[in-house]
């Protein structure tokens, strides 16, 4: 840990009484703290400050501005946090009455997206939102274009002095970035028309930041993506494939975690990496269960969801069940099957295999079931339909092979190009 920290989570006093049942403001501030440490920041103070009423010069009233100073004043805090979303000038006077450098929620996200992003794209789409926002800032420097260490410079760094001052700068940077996401739009495209040819459905993980969704894509794919007990490991999508109990195949997606107010920046930012799970077959929501949140992280998920106009069929998963008593975690389990959740360790490995039948009956739920009679001898046709359907049931008999395929509606004008004759026998 490097730099002190003092993270103050401003709590509405007229917050909505549904929001205050799912999510209280020691949840909110604890949060805070977490995304503070993410950016390898000592939290030295935490507090929650009530607000009656938004003041429009400091978001805070005189009093806990001038409150918040004299503690500042006896810390001595390198940066202080504000779990809020503050305007310019609201950041501007916070600085001058504390003495000290202040970041909002949205600063320190861009500053963890900043730091995490590995992929081109995802980088081009954080530099993005960071732009957006500092654009009508413009009270910071150009660091982040010549950074060592990752982030954007919210926290120094050489060129600190370097104030950015020209807007038009920024204005041809976004063309440009626009420009080059836009070819990483196509290509992604590309990509996923590709996957249709194939046909592999896409199963999609999403989920509130730290509800272990690495962890279960690393459980069911044995792959090594990054999975760590901290807000936000993983920022760039990855896919792999995986073949499901009874034979079907797909592929596996771990998108970006989501979080409750979430800028407004990223979430335009970020429409292309989550165009993933627009065009998945399932969207598969992962929950930690065991968290005491857990209610609110579901609604803040759903609700990032539906402004993306997420309308596919989804699968609840209730992760984490390891972390509950004996009790509770064995009745989860025993429900398995028998509702639209499925409980989990994607530590332990508990509920697994009931996961894995619960993907395969859904990306199948619609498949067609046919007969396709083929001569021994044509292994190119042979190798086609195991490549492109599920192989229910194979028969040899006299130079002859029959068989029993399960295929996606989508592919049935490919099976019938393929074979003319393939006629009778389809059906649900």
């Amino acid at each position: 840990m490097g730099s002190r920290a003092f993270v103050i989570h401003v709590e509405p006093k007229n917050r909505s009484r549904k929001d205050e049942a799912l999510r209280d403001a020691k949840a909110r501030l604890e949060e805070a703290v977490g995304l503070t440490a993410a950016i390898h920041l000592k939290v030295v103070e935490a507090q929650v400050a009530p607000l009656a009423r938004p003041t429009p010069a400091t978001l805070l009233g005189t009093g806990k501005v001038e409150e918040i100073a004299i503690l500042a004043r006896d810390q001595e805090p390198d940066v202080i946090i504000v779990n809020a979303h503050l305007t310019p000038v609201q950041q501007r006077n916070l600085e001058k009455a504390w003495n000290s450098k202040v970041l909002d929620r949205t600063a320190v996200i861009l500053e963890i997206f900043g730091e995490r992003a590995q992929t081109k794209e995802g980088r081009l789409q954080v530099e993005l939102a960071h732009l957006n926002y500092q654009r009508s800032r413009l009270v910071r420097s150009w660091t982040h274009l010549e950074r060592q260490r990752g982030g954007f410079g919210f926290l120094g760094g050489p060129g600190e002095s370097q104030i950015e001052s020209d807007r038009r700068l920024i204005a041809e940077r976004i063309v440009r970035i626009k420009a080059d996401l836009e070819k990483v739009k196509q290509t992604r495209s590309l990509g996923r028309q590709a996957r249709k040819k194939v046909p592999f459905p896409v199963v999609a993980l999403v989920g509130y930041t730290n509800a272990g969704k690495s962890t279960l894509f690393n459980r069911l794919t044995a792959s090594e993506v990054l999975a760590k007990d901290l807000l936000f490991a993983t920022l760039d999508p990855t896919m792999r494939g995986v073949k499901l109990p009874r034979g079907t195949r797909i592929i596996l997606s771990d998108t970006v975690g989501f979080i409750a107010d979430l800028p407004t920046e990223l979430v335009a930012a970020f429409r292309a990496t989550l165009e993933e799970v627009l065009a998945a077959e399932l969207i598969v929501h992962v929950r930690d269960t065991a968290h005491a949140e857990s209610s609110a992280q579901k609604a803040d998920v759903l609700a990032v969801l539906d402004e993306l106009g997420a309308d596919r069929p989804m699968l609840e998963v209730l992760n984490k069940i390891d972390l509950l008593e004996t009790g509770p975690r064995k009745g989860l389990l025993s429900r398995n099957g028998r509702g639209e959740e499925i409980a989990v360790s994607a530590l332990t490995g508990e509920g697994i295999s009931d996961l894995l039948a619960e993907f395969e009956a859904a990306v199948t739920r619609d498949n067609i079931t046919l007969t396709l009679k083929l001569d021994a001898a044509d292994g190119g046709a042979l190798a086609f339909a195991y490549r492109h359907a599920q192989v229910l049931e194979r028969r040899d008999r006299a130079g002859k092979i029959s068989l029993s395929l399960r295929i996606h509606p989508d592919d049935l004008g490919r099976f019938q190009n393929r074979f003319p004759k393939l006629g009778q026998g389809v059906g649900k």
